[in-house]
């Protein structure tokens, strides 16, 4: 098996690429807040709501009964995802119905499933 070096076996600072990435580099809160969103989707409660929610609206009761899980921790985990502008929710009499707030959610979630799908040689 080939050992993987991750350090260079020289120091030598390649201006040019540099220069591209200091232009292209986000501010330090949006990268802040983009890892602070990527932790969201590490638990996978808040991923298995999300694959449901990918297939239809549902309420809490739907959730709870499909996950096999309390009303009050699904309701715990919905916060966090609608703080995070991941779900919606809508009033529908004494019911609330969640879904995912848009089509950015279901790209994300498509997208890991892709890469870790992949055979990485």
């Amino acid at each position: 098996m080939e050992k993987i070096e991750f350090a260079c076996e020289t120091t030598e600072v390649h201006k040019d690429l540099l220069e591209i990435v200091e232009r292209t580099m986000p501010e330090e809160t949006e990268l802040y807040d983009l890892a602070e969103l990527f932790k969201v989707f590490g638990d996978s409660t808040r991923i298995r709501i999300l694959f449901v929610l990918l297939q239809a609206e549902v309420c809490v009761c739907d959730l709870a009964t499909v996950l096999n899980m309390n009303q009050s921790a699904i309701s715990h985990q919905l916060r966090i995802l609608k703080q995070n502008k991941l779900v919606k929710a809508r009033r529908d009499g004494k019911s609330i119905f969640y879904s995912l707030a848009d089509e950015h959610v279901k790209t994300i979630i498509a997208m890991g499933q892709e890469h870790i799908e992949e055979d990485i040689g």
